[in-house]
């Protein structure tokens, strides 16, 4: 929490023009392309990675599908996960995210930005909604991150949660390919007590097709998506 503080100080400076051209552009996309909108909020992401000294490394981007929307499914530690997905994913994306954390300065701009859908976990209908709004601009072609624990303990250690079932309808919806995603010392960023230079990691791991999954439960395939996150994550611990 503290390095989050300081990386707010650290940049106050770039606030005044910073934001307003983050909200220009978010409402403004028949002016600006999702390429544009997606390169800026990438370029603020480096700028706190660069104050706060934190250094992200990717793994298996080569297994990234080419062509097509998927949905990423990672692992929660913290304030830093989509930021460290989007800094390591070239092609635009965009996220869901609990609608009572995305309203804060800073945070509000990035959604907008790269257009994320908010999702107010205790309402069953509007969770439905977005769920069927994900899956139509998956089949589309976009790309989304999607947390499947739904939340986050502070200083997780690198603790994985239960998978949430649901979290994985939009998927079966849409027909796409699933990208289990591992997250690896995301946590120490924004999350911790941690202090000084951080490295974390992100590891794309091989994506799984319709035709692998399309006959499973939800249940089973959150299980399947959390094992395989699960086995990454403990071998960063050898």
């Amino acid at each position: 929490m503290l390095r989050f503080i300081y990386v707010i100080i650290m940049n106050l400076f770039r606030a005044p023009y910073i934001i307003p051209k983050m909200r220009r552009e978010s409402e403004h996309p028949d002016r600006y392309s999702e390429e544009e909108r997606y390169n800026l909020a990438r370029h603020v992401i480096r700028l706190m990675k660069f104050s706060g000294k934190v250094h992200t490394k990717s793994y298996g981007a080569e297994n990234l599908p080419k062509e097509g929307g998927y949905i990423m499914y990672p692992n929660h530690q913290g304030k830093y996960d989509a930021l460290g997905i989007i800094h390591t994913h070239k092609l635009p994306c965009s996220i869901v995210m609990d609608k009572a954390k995305s309203n804060s300065i800073l945070v509000k701009e990035f959604i907008d930005l790269i257009q994320g859908k908010r999702l107010e976990k205790d309402n069953v209908r509007q969770a439905l909604t977005i769920i069927n709004e994900v899956a139509k601009d998956v089949a589309e072609g976009k790309r989304y991150i999607l947390f499947p624990e739904g939340g986050y303990e502070f200083n997780n250690k690198n603790h994985v949660a239960g998978f949430k079932a649901g979290s994985f309808k939009a998927a079966i919806k849409a027909k796409v390919p699933i990208v289990p995603v591992a997250l690896i010392d995301s946590y120490k960023v924004f999350n911790s007590f941690h202090f000084g230079k951080i490295t974390t990691q992100v590891h794309y791991l091989q994506p799984i097709p319709y035709s692998d999954y399309k006959d499973m439960k939800t249940n089973e395939i959150a299980l399947l998506v959390q094992n395989r996150i699960q086995q990454v994550v403990d071998r960063s611990d050898i």
